[in-house]
């Protein structure tokens, strides 16, 4: 499984490093589906929901195929536990997404909190320091709140 994971990130990770402009945009990638990863560890108890979660969402936000978005969700897992600080994932972002595309992330924060059927309050807090991290104001923080919340029901 390993062997095939390296091959498959070797394959797709080359292409980036050949062009610049693609490894901003697994950089960026990499980044958003970190903090997916970071929610679901929040609560200290990754459930499996969870996870799936966040593959459905890195698909759904950067048209990923399956195996692509496995493949990145392993990368950003592998981020997520050798992060010191969101910053080096929000600064990225910063840089790239534009105020509606940061909406968006944060309402699939959001998503994959309620995943697991029940809203923790590390997790509450942490997408709130996403959010004021993102320089998104806290209406837009609530609306994603309530259209993911929306969307579990």
């Amino acid at each position: 499984m390993l062997e095939r994971l390296r091959r498959l990130l070797e394959g797709r990770l080359r292409p980036a490093l050949e062009a610049p402009e693609r490894a901003d945009e697994q950089a960026l990638r990499l980044a958003a589906a970190a903090l997916l990863v970071e929610v679901a560890r929040a609560d200290y108890d990754v459930d499996p929901g969870e996870l799936e979660t966040v593959e459905d969402a890195v698909r759904e936000a950067f048209g990923l195929d399956a195996e692509s978005a496995e493949a990145l969700v392993a990368m950003a897992r592998a981020e997520a536990e050798d992060a010191v600080s969101l910053h080096q994932f929000t600064s990225e972002i910063n840089r790239r997404f534009d105020p509606a595309a940061k909406r968006r992330l944060v309402e699939l924060l959001w998503r994959v909190a309620f995943s697991d059927g029940r809203l923790d309050r590390y997790e509450e807090h942490l997408i709130r320091r996403v959010a004021d991290l993102l320089h998104l104001p806290h209406r837009d923080f609530i609306r994603a709140k309530l259209r993911a919340q929306g969307e579990g029901t």
